[in-house]
């Protein structure tokens, strides 16, 4: 299996539903490293896996309509570490889902020692 990764990062604000999150229940920022990473089991015809630029873009533009945003304020779930690492590779699979591509994986790092992902088939 082949694999690409490109990279961005984002910064939020928003709060937990929810006892167990205790503090975070409250209004909090939170500031993550999203990595993509496009996998196909065979390059393609041109010898690639994803174009990287093309990658590279469409990632900036789906993390910027989340950065510097209040996620209460347009997202209706828990915006856990995990539930974002979903949303972000649902919408990939919208913009890459006719490529030939085998899956895909988004990685959120919340910290040097803590981060999530998701991972779906395409």
């Amino acid at each position: 299996m082949f694999s690409v990764t490109v990279r961005d990062h984002m910064m939020v604000a928003h709060s937990f539903r929810g006892e167990v999150f205790g503090p975070a229940q409250r209004l909090h920022g939170a500031t993550y490293v999203v990595d993509a990473t496009f996998r196909r089991e065979e390059l393609d015809a041109d010898g690639i896996v994803v174009d990287i630029g093309l990658a590279t873009a469409v990632l900036h533009e789906l993390v910027g309509e989340l950065s510097y945003r209040n996620l209460d304020e347009s997202l209706d779930f828990n915006t856990t570490t995990e539930a974002l690492a979903r949303l972000l590779a649902d919408r990939l699979a919208e913009r890459f889902g006719g490529l030939g591509l085998d899956g895909i994986i988004v990685t959120l790092r919340e910290s040097h020692v803590a981060w999530a992902s998701y991972e779906r088939p395409l």
